[in-house]
């Protein structure tokens, strides 16, 4: 009889498993896309950034002599959409003229602070016509259009209206639409009663502001409800506002998504972000029937890795921009008209948050050596705008911008996606993401290499997006890398 003591039978069993594993890993992944059936196609400015509505008390940062800033929208994309929301969008106050005194809060306003955080109006800011005068001139400079948030947690309608006016006459044709408060689905947690705070009595407020706008601007148009998480609201909006014969006019669905936050929790982590998030499923399909029984397109206004400013670490790193090139070709496949990854200057996030960011204290190196906050795509050091790893994620997936997206069975032992689509050209792409830390042998005859998504390691704060210096196909995508490849047949 053969005895195998418990060390050498783990050991044993380990080498097993490991040589399976690798045999696995030596079947090339399979992909079939279908063309047969068209899916949805993403537009072409599908790609955008989310700010505080507070970003525009310094009327010099969306400004046409802010250079450094235009640069860097325009290497993003040339056509993406910026949108000014946030926590802050909801306390802040237009002042029209510069005698305008801030107005008192309104009598259904309940205000409450959670420890160890600043009160919501300690916190509070105008906004200036010179700030919406400059933020046309960036507009215009970028290419960009605008998503602009309406104080609706401590305002009124008359003053949303007000407000209103001034925005959509001064950026024009830049405006996309008007979103009237942010994440509703806490206020009961900042402005309003809990006992009676719930969908009907959103849908109560959100259409007095809205109507008020109209009003004054007839043309009008609406994105809402802009949910943190209660995407569960969707459908009693959507039978709501459907039996309304005047309501509104919306041009689209909006909400918001988070991986995992806050940087405390231990799920904020490079692994378990790089794995497919169920959630993301659920909720494009509860917003999808929405938009369906509305006739009206859905986007992601505001999203990224880790809530509360993001996690040192993790939402500043090399998985960072593999996690935001696959979750946005993720959001175009499931038919979103956009997304929005949200950042901006550390201050104003920390301000949405209460005054801090709750990463700060997990920094165990130089605090300089990373952007705040965390997350953001675009990071202001010193004078200058500098690129984060998330911004890469975010150009990968713009190449998709105007294609017409294919369904796929894709099909591999390792943790990867792949994503297909027709180009308005004609031509047949497809993306394929190994977050995995192994190689991916792959088989895609008629497709060459156009692009590399690739970094040093996994945590590395350097990315490179590069062009093949010859055409050739793809045999094997390297461990954590994103390629595009381009169909080589006429």
């Amino acid at each position: 009889m053969l005895h195998i003591n418990r060390r050498r039978f783990l050991a044993v069993s380990a080498a097993a498993a490991s040589s399976l594993r690798a045999l696995a890993q030596a079947r090339p992944a399979t992909l079939k896309i279908d063309t047969a059936k068209p899916g949805p196609t993403v537009p072409k400015n599908f790609i955008g950034l989310s700010y505080e509505t507070q970003q525009l008390s310094d009327p010099n940062y969306f400004a046409p002599h802010n250079t450094g800033l235009i640069a860097q929208f325009r290497e993003l994309v040339p056509n993406g959409v910026l949108r000014l929301g946030g926590n802050t969008s909801d306390v802040g106050w237009w002042k029209a003229t510069p005698a305008s005194k801030q107005p008192p809060l309104p009598g259904e306003v309940v205000l409450r602070t959670p420890p160890g955080e600043k009160s919501p109006m300690d916190l509070s800011y105008a906004v200036t016509p010179e700030a919406v005068i400059n933020l046309r001139a960036f507009l215009d400079a970028t290419g960009w259009t605008c998503l602009y948030g309406i104080n609706l947690g401590s305002s009124t309608p008359a003053r949303a209206a007000e407000e209103a006016t001034f925005v959509a006459k001064t950026l024009g044709s830049k405006l996309e639409y008007f979103q009237l408060g942010n994440e509703a689905d806490g206020f009961a947690s900042r402005f309003r009663l809990k006992e009676t705070w719930n969908v009907e009595a959103y849908l109560d407020d959100w259409l007095s502001a809205a109507k008020a706008v109209r009003a004054a601007v007839p043309h009008a148009r609406f994105g809402m409800p802009d949910v943190a998480s209660k995407t569960a609201w969707f459908p009693t909006i959507a039978d709501k506002l459907a039996a309304i014969s005047n309501a509104p006019e919306l041009a689209a669905l909006t909400h918001h998504y988070y991986f995992t936050g806050p940087p405390s929790n231990p799920k904020a982590n490079l692994t378990d972000l790089l794995k497919t998030d169920p959630r993301v499923a659920k909720d494009a399909a509860l917003v999808n029937a929405a938009a369906v029984k509305l006739h009206t397109p859905y986007r992601m206004t505001e999203c990224n890795s880790c809530y509360r400013g993001g996690k040192p670490g993790m939402s500043d790193v090399f998985g960072a921009a593999l996690w935001s090139a696959d979750y946005a070709l993720q959001l175009a496949s499931y038919g979103y008209a956009g997304i929005n990854f949200h950042g901006g200057d550390g201050q104003m996030v920390a301000n949405s948050l209460g005054g801090t960011l709750p990463g700060d204290a997990l920094v165990t190196d130089d605090p300089a050596s990373h952007p705040h906050p965390y997350y953001t795509p675009i990071a202001h050091i010193g004078d200058k705008y500098i690129a984060e790893p998330v911004s890469f994620g975010m150009k990968f997936a713009a190449n998709f911008a105007g294609a017409t997206m294919h369904a796929v069975d894709f099909t591999t032992t390792l943790n990867a996606t792949a994503y297909a689509g027709t180009l308005a050209t004609g031509q047949p792409i497809v993306a394929i993401i190994n977050k995995d830390a192994a190689p991916l042998p792959v088989d895609l005859p008629g497709y060459a290499l156009a692009l590399t998504l690739s970094a040093p390691s996994i945590t590395s704060t350097h990315v490179s997006l590069t062009e093949p210096s010859s055409n050739r196909e793809l045999s094997t995508v390297p461990p954590y890398t994103a390629v595009l490849l381009r169909s080589t047949r006429p």
